[in-house]
């Protein structure tokens, strides 16, 4: 087992990943920018190294800086959450010459999973089911007209090196194509330094299923069931639970053995996350996530098993904790993301919490860095918390989080809690009954 793990992140995920470190009994190390010096992580851990600047490129994202506070620390190794440097190969890469572990895959099944096409013919290959489209990147119109009449309108463009909805475009017909895939390679050339473009067929109310797969690099693999990430603002996830309303034990079990064989087949070491549209019964792959993700709470509520103990025991060479067979669910969960925003307008509101009071109770979770007199930085996520609920079934889950949301208090910015409030309310959340463009069109019907 590591003697000192560095945690290369900051807000809520840094502090859920020291409470982990501490439960082990791993010495703990967290880096931090100037504006993050008073934040709760560098309260809790055994040492703190500040990396630089506010601005993430001269401190979070500043790799030199990382591995320089590992060997002033003796740091053996380093989790990076999710965000900033978690799915970069390259630092991967660097830890390993350094003698240093990077807490999740190989830099090279990072490298596969983060180039959408390659991950796209990687799935394909390991039998995972995945959208029609393009096999490779588009570099024409002639040739993306061939490829969109092949698999029918509507499709979507989308970027290689992408995420989070930048260089995506819908084209609904022909007329519409020529467009769309100028503006995507566009905005993929802008946002990622690659304008590499490929085309799917776009499923018009399908609902986002992951699966959260673990991997022993041995060629094990085991999964933790789905979650349901459809309700999503401009494909950022706002409503995460698990399982899945939509899914019944047998299509669970189904995607389930498919993805924990891939895992097992890839040879691929630590937590990942496979991604799907659904639609009429059918899975389609969308893409991998090679790190711990934001929603992992819902799936340790269900199963009792702590995530970020299994990436450690991983990646210090233990193996996974469990076979498939000791993995069982039980109940529902959800969590709610608590983001320092306008509900409404969802325009950024840092500044400092006047009063910061949690829910309690059975069943009751929440996940945050934040505290009464903490002042939000306006150079990073807006995310400042995670209300996660568990109950015996959904009925008893919705009911516990109607109750959490009326009791949590955060004053003197404003947050999304009224929007939730909104949600559990209303009659298509609770029948479980919306899809990925349920929470957009139910916003522009309150303007």
């Amino acid at each position: 087992m590591f003697q000192k793990i560095l945690i290369a992140n900051r807000g809520e995920i840094a502090l859920r990943v020291l409470r982990a470190c501490k439960e082990l009994g791993i010495q703990t190390v967290v880096v931090h920018s100037t504006a993050d010096a008073d934040a709760m992580h560098v309260r809790l851990a055994d040492e703190s190294v500040c990396i630089g600047p506010p601005p993430s490129r001269d401190s979070y994202l500043n790799i030199h800086q990382i591995v320089a506070a590992c060997e002033i620390t003796g740091a053996d190794a380093v989790h990076p959450g999710y965000g900033f440097l978690s799915e970069n190969a390259k630092f991967a890469d660097i830890l390993a010459a350094h003698n240093i572990t990077f807490i999740g895959p190989s830099g090279d099944h990072i490298r596969i999973m983060g180039d959408k096409i390659e991950a796209k013919r990687t799935a394909k290959r390991l039998g995972i089911p995945v959208v029609p489209g393009s096999d490779g990147a588009v570099t024409d119109q002639k040739e993306a007209r061939r490829i969109a009449a092949e698999i029918g309108y509507p499709v979507i463009i989308k970027a290689s090196a992408g995420g989070g909805g930048r260089g995506m475009k819908v084209a609904l017909t022909e007329a519409d194509l020529e467009i769309a895939l100028q503006t995507a390679s566009t905005e993929a050339g802008a946002a990622f330094g690659d304008d590499a473009v490929y085309i799917e067929k776009y499923l018009e109310k399908p609902r986002h299923i992951e699966v959260q797969v673990f991997g022993d690099g041995a060629g094990r693999g085991v999964h933790f069931g789905e979650r349901d990430c459809s309700l999503q603002r401009r494909h950022q996830k706002v409503w995460e639970e698990a399982p899945s309303p939509a899914l019944n034990a047998e299509e669970r079990a189904r995607i389930g053995g498919i993805c924990a064989k891939a895992i097992a087949d890839l040879g691929y070491s630590g937590a990942g996350t496979i991604e799907f549209l659904y639609e009429n019964g059918e899975f389609y792959f969308i893409e991998m996530n090679t790190r711990l993700q934001v929603e992992h709470p819902v799936t340790e509520a269900i199963t009792g098993i702590d995530l970020v103990h299994e990436q450690i025991r991983v990646a210090s060479g233990g193996g996974l904790s469990v076979r498939q067979e000791d993995i069982k669910f039980n109940g529902h969960a959800i969590e709610c993301r608590i983001n320092a925003e306008d509900p409404r307008t969802f325009t950024p509101s840092p500044g400092t919490i006047t009063h910061f009071h949690t829910p309690g109770g059975l069943g009751i979770r929440v996940d945050s860095g934040v505290y009464s007199g903490y002042k939000i930085p306006p150079y990073y996520d807006s995310l400042i918390g995670k209300l996660i609920v568990h109950g015996r079934n959904r009925v008893e889950c919705m009911m516990r989080l109607r109750r959490a949301l009326d009791e949590f208090v955060v004053d003197g910015i404003k947050t999304t809690l009224p929007l939730f409030r909104d949600l559990v309310g209303n009659a298509d959340i609770a029948n479980g009954d919306y899809d990925i463009h349920w929470l957009e069109q139910y916003l522009a019907k309150e303007e």
